[in-house]
This record gives structure tokens, C-alpha cells and sequence, in this order.
């Protein structure tokens, strides 16, 4: 039997009515009931199911380049010294 931590008793119990279950990242887990509250438990189990191995490639895939970007170019800035201040009195 699987044991799982139930998060209501703030214990480790044996899951009662364990079900074996496969999350939509590929892993294992054990779904299942708290025999003393009656709380969900879920114990997640280590590694990946492993799935159909990938055909290789037969032509090597061309990177996309991204769509240039539709903004204005900044206005050209003038290289001359700012004018001087007054003289204050």
C-alpha cells in the first residue's frame, strides 16, 4: 500500500482505496481517501511514463525568424551642445 500525507490530519496514513493515475505532464501518482477523515490524498510516484521514441529527423529544421517589429524609428537627435543657461542674479 501507498502512504501519503493528509493534509487535514496533518499526518502520514496509508491511502485507503488507492487508484494509480496519470497526470498530463507524463507522471505517476496515487489518487486515493484518508482512512481516518476521509480527505483526498494524492502522492505523486517519481519518474515519466516513457512514450514511443521520436523518429529522427530526416532534414534539419530552419529557425523562424520574427516578424520586424512595426514601430517608428526614434527621431535623430542633434550632436550639438545644449544652449547655455542665463545668468541668474
Amino acid at each position: 500500500m501507498a502512504e501519503g500525507y493528509c493534509f487535514k490530519c496533518k499526518a502520514k496514513r496509508e491511502i485507503a482505496e488507492p487508484a494509480e493515475e496519470l497526470m498530463k505532464n507524463g507522471r505517476k501518482a496515487i489518487k486515493g481517501k484518508c482512512p481516518t477523515c476521509g480527505a483526498v490524498m494524492f502522492k505523486i510516484l517519481g519518474g515519466k511514463v516513457a512514450g514511443p521514441p521520436a523518429a529522427p529527423a530526416s532534414t534539419p529544421v530552419a529557425p523562424v525568424q520574427a516578424p520586424a517589429a512595426s514601430v517608428p524609428a526614434p527621431a535623430p537627435t542633434s550632436t550639438s551642445a545644449p544652449p547655455p543657461l542665463p545668468p541668474t542674479a
